[in-house]
């Protein structure tokens, strides 16, 4: 089990977007977003900012691929919700990942990473609405 973790973290997004089975894809960029939230950490802890910067910008688009994979599927989530339910209560855990590592940051360097927060806030709303919302007529 840990040799196939340690595969799965050391995908980067360009191999992420081969994987054919679009839910599979999506798990995996999702996997790759919490990878680079721990790179930003550990770069912004050792005082490199651009290198924080990058991981912060290579989870945003993780989670925009996990989220277009997804939608791109052509499935309905409310009558095939699982993929897009795990997503969710991915994307969820990682929200209170972003905010525990915001709280990290000087005031003054929160600013890209609340906004990459808000992004990623969005995304999940989107995921909860179309597993929650109405069939439309």
């Amino acid at each position: 089990m840990t040799w196939m973790v340690l595969v799965l973290l050391s995908f980067d997004l360009g191999s992420i977007k081969t994987e054919p089975n679009l839910e599979h894809r999506s798990e995996l960029a999702l996997t790759n977003a919490n990878s680079a939230l721990d790179t930003a950490r550990s770069a912004y802890d050792s005082g490199d900012a651009a290198k924080a910067e990058a991981a912060l910008q290579e989870l945003r688009e993780s989670v925009d691929l996990a989220f277009d994979s997804l939608t791109s599927t052509g499935k309905d989530p409310r009558r095939s919700p699982k993929y897009f339910k795990k997503a969710e209560m991915s994307i969820r855990l990682l929200l209170r990942r972003i905010e525990g590592v915001a709280q990290n940051f000087s005031f003054a360097d929160r600013n890209g990473i609340e906004h990459i927060r808000d992004h990623v806030s969005e995304i999940h709303d989107n995921l909860i609405e179309g597993i929650m919302s109405k069939k439309k007529k």
